[in-house]
């Protein structure tokens, strides 16, 4: 499945913060069990309202998940979404054409700057 490019506009708005990155990168190296939010704010050092906001923001764009466990929220990485993201980059911005090798046919009505005008040069006082 390839993600569209709103769902990984949204991925990667929320993985620019670092915070978040952080989070992320915590849950994903602790695996699929994730860990409740008391121990991620816990590990990372942040304030409850902090942490709180920040794994919100994850959940929406859809890469963590939460999962309730009696009075706590247990949160995990959502893998499937991380490796698409993962893909829909590699895809986009990897591997494509560049300028150079693309056709002639294709760059036509493409504008190329004029070189600039070598710089006057004022004339020089004579020293006595």
């Amino acid at each position: 499945m390839t993600m569209k490019i709103t769902a990984a506009t949204r991925a990667l708005t929320a993985l620019a913060q670092e915070t978040r990155l952080g989070i992320v990168r915590l849950l994903v190296k602790v695996g699929p069990d994730g860990l409740v939010a008391g121990q991620i704010a816990l590990r990372l050092k942040l304030a409850p309202a902090t942490s709180s906001f920040h794994l919100s923001q994850l959940t929406q764009a859809g890469l963590i998940k939460p999962t309730r466990e009696g009075r706590s929220i247990r949160y995990s990485p959502v893998l499937a979404t991380i490796s698409e993201l993962l893909e829909f980059l590699e895809d986009n911005l990897s591997g494509g054409p560049t300028e150079k090798s693309q056709p002639k046919s294709a760059s036509k009505g493409v504008v190329k700057s004029a070189p600039k005008a070598a710089a006057k040069k004022s004339p020089s006082k004579k020293r006595r």
